[in-house]
């Protein structure tokens, strides 16, 4: 499948990145890429005062129901578009 591997190609693209994403920028390659590989988020949400992790999960949470397809096409975009943004 073409874009499985598209994907993961994006995967290790994304590491290469020449500047770093804004933190934004980084939970929504974070939440798509949990969509994509694992599917609806599960689990405790994290507690309060665990800002890094709290956010992690909201980013992932707000795309409950996206397909496993949707959030891959979506992952692969936006490391594209960073890619021509940041180098």
């Amino acid at each position: 499948m073409a874009l499985k591997s598209d994907f993961q190609k994006a995967a290790k693209d994304v590491q290469k990145l020449s500047k770093r994403p804004s933190d934004k920028e980084l939970l929504n390659l974070y939440g798509l890429y949990k969509q994509a590989t694992v599917g609806d988020v599960a689990g405790p949400k994290p507690g309060l005062l665990d800002f890094k992790a709290k956010a992690k999960y909201q980013a992932w949470s707000a795309l409950k129901g996206t397909s496993e397809e949707e959030a891959m096409k979506n992952y692969v975009a936006s490391v594209k578009k960073l890619q021509a943004q940041l180098g």
